[in-house]
């Protein structure tokens, strides 16, 4: 006889009276995994117990959630990375597609002098190698924030079902002039899809740094907000294997994910 399951749950609701709490609908996402660490395969209500506030709440209705994961790479190809280290920056590139699963789909963007598609969305890790072997350096700065508004704004836009991811490989330069309504705007489309935001921020000692304090702000809350990993880095060198690293923990949430209820 399958045993039952506790999964202990804390959830936030924007109401505050109890009467209405008690009649709103809410879902929760949830991996659950036996003893054996073994990731469940059948759930029914009747398996599942959910607490919110010391009371239980009725289970409805438990699904799978077998959503794909999609990737977008921000690159900072400006001045705050300089085209001496460029090569850095494609090898490790390189190695974060090479540990994500083959099934990923994958857009890269560059952010200087402004956001423009390297790769447009492929699952093809031929493609986006060879996509990768066109960056080139810019003499312009990257723009951080601005690249961020953007590729929350393509997950806004795309409707499919799916974990949204996104990788950023930043440095301190530009950003200068921050508006307030774009950072609002970030922070309110990834609160609407589960999304993950990582960030790589390179403090640079090329070009002007006087957005550094934007850059590491915005990228501290955003990573924090989604639950995502945000690395300030001195040299470019460890782009070559901090990149990979971010790739590996990608592949493994994507396992993850796809034994959710």
């Amino acid at each position: 006889m399958r045993s039952k399951l506790l999964i202990a749950v804390v959830v936030v609701l924007c109401a505050t009276a109890r009467d209405v709490r008690a009649q709103e609908q809410f879902q929760i996402y949830a991996s659950v995994v036996d003893a054996s660490g073994n990731a469940a395969t059948t759930l029914t209500p009747a398996d599942l117990r959910v607490m919110e506030g010391g009371v239980e709440a009725k289970v409805i209705k438990v699904e799978p959630v077998n959503w794909p994961v999609k990737v977008q790479l921000l690159l900072d190809n400006g001045v705050g990375l300089g085209a001496g280290n460029l090569q850095i920056l494609k090898d490790g590139v390189k190695g974060l597609i090479e540990a994500l699963p083959d099934n990923v789909e994958v857009t890269i963007v560059t952010t200087a002098p402004q956001p423009r598609f390297l790769v447009r969305p492929t699952a093809d890790k031929a493609m986006m190698i060879e996509g990768l072997s066109r960056l080139a350096p810019d003499s312009g700065a990257g723009r951080f924030v601005e690249s961020m508004n953007e590729a929350t704004q393509r997950i806004e836009k795309d409707k499919t079902d799916h974990f949204p991811v996104i990788i950023m490989s930043g440095t301190s330069s530009g950003d200068a002039n921050v508006m307030e309504r774009d950072v609002k705007r970030i922070f309110e489309r990834i609160q609407k899809k589960p999304t993950t935001v990582h960030v790589v921020l390179l403090n640079s000692t090329s070009g002007s740094a006087s957005g550094g304090a934007n850059q590491t702000q915005v990228g501290m809350a955003v990573t924090e907000a989604t639950r995502g990993r945000y690395e300030s880095i001195a040299a470019a060198t460890r782009l070559a294997t901090l990149l990979p690293e971010i790739g590996k923990q990608v592949a493994a949430s994507h396992e993850k994910q796809s034994h959710q209820f």
